[in-house]
């Protein structure tokens, strides 16, 4: 028995299992699917390129999409501690201020939220109005040499862009060069910041390789979970709560496994329904982007940071190419008034490879 059951020990799980087992007198679970984030690809930035459909990722793809031909888009997801954080492009950003307006949520409006940005950001740049230093996650402009982002960014200005030098900054409208969630040319996931730090503390428990399968009610109250670790069925019950942190896509999969969603798309797949709760599983929001890839005869690409002797370099050399992240430089449309929840971005990125088909992905 724990005080806290927590499913999913992603950006969110991470923190909540630090925060919550600050306090010597609760004793917290923390649950993940995946393995431990002991793959060298994880920490090295460029070896996130190399991480999509591996043990660490969920392996998901969309439904056919009728605004790509038809085709199924892959939808990356962290399956290890860190969760996406562990496998994503470590870009800082923190949303646009009207989409938490709008959702209309007391106490998720911009003004509530946004001094627990600062809280947890510790930023090189230092404190400003928009930024700040002692955090737990370490925010740093980018490492890269490479000439074809700035060369980009000028080529935006040039062609009537603003330029942006902060987009978590006054406005995220316009070109330039995000700044990212790495310190010391390594990848700081919510894994490295927040739960790291903690996994000495003897009331905190992690156990990787555990598939979380259905929630445990008694009458309408969650008392803990099901859950599978090699092959092996256990409960494991919760105190005071069990917190699902499984991400956009898990948590409502877990709920609808558990017998709460629409009525009728459980009794279809034959789950009992234990609440007819019609918004779960619905409402999703992402962000498509687009990759447009050229080839250039200058040696300037960055996949040779990707080959084994210097990914072994990564290991003693700090400014070793594989750390200094991807070349990435992104103008960001202005989104109309009618308009909900989306942004173009557009990055460029470059390689000695034969020019492909642009794709839409959802990373």
């Amino acid at each position: 028995m724990y005080d806290y059951v927590i499913v999913g020990a992603g950006s969110a799980g991470c923190v909540l299992a630090g925060r919550l087992s600050e306090d010597p007198d609760t004793s917290v679970l923390l649950l993940e699917a995946g393995p431990p984030d002991t793959n060298q690809n994880i920490h090295v930035p460029l070896g996130y390129l190399q991480l999509a459909r591996t043990e660490v990722d969920w392996d998901y793809n969309s439904a056919p999409e009728p605004n790509c031909g038809g085709r199924r888009i892959g939808l990356p997801r962290g399956r290890v501690l860190g969760g996406s954080s562990s496998v994503n492009a470590m870009v800082y950003i923190r949303g646009n201020r009207r989409d938490y307006d709008e959702w209309g949520v007391p106490g998720w409006s911009w003004d509530d939220l946004f001094p627990y940005f600062l809280k947890a950001e510790d930023n090189e740049r230092g404190a400003s109005e928009w930024h700040a230093v002692g955090g737990p996650l370490p925010v740093s402009d980018q490492r890269s040499g490479n000439t074809i982002s700035p060369a980009f960014v000028e080529a935006g200005v040039e062609a009537g862009l603003a330029r942006n030098e902060d987009f978590n900054g006054t406005e995220q409208d316009g070109v330039g060069m995000y700044q990212v969630t790495q310190r010391g040319g390594m990848r700081a996931s919510a894994a490295v910041s927040y739960l790291h730090p903690a996994m000495q503390r003897p009331n905190l428990t992690v156990m990787p390789y555990m598939l979380v399968t259905r929630l445990l009610f008694e009458g309408t109250r969650a008392v803990g979970v099901e859950a599978s670790q090699l092959g092996q069925l256990q409960e494991l019950r919760a105190e005071r709560e069990v917190i699902l942190c499984g991400g956009a896509y898990n948590s409502p999969q877990l709920l609808m496994l558990s017998g709460i969603g629409p009525a009728e798309h459980l009794t279809m797949r034959e789950i009992e329904v234990l609440l007819d709760q019609p918004a779960v599983g619905e409402n999703l929001g992402d962000h498509p982007a687009t990759y447009t890839v050229f080839t250039t005869p200058e040696p300037e690409s960055l996949l040779a940071a990707l080959e084994p002797a210097a990914m072994a370099e990564a290991n003693t050399d700090r400014n070793s190419p594989a750390k200094r992240g991807r070349a990435c430089s992104i103008p960001v449309s202005t989104r109309p008034a009618s308009a909900r929840s989306w942004r173009i971005t557009t990055r460029a990125i470059t390689a000695p490879i034969t020019p492909s088909t642009p794709s839409i992905s959802s990373r």
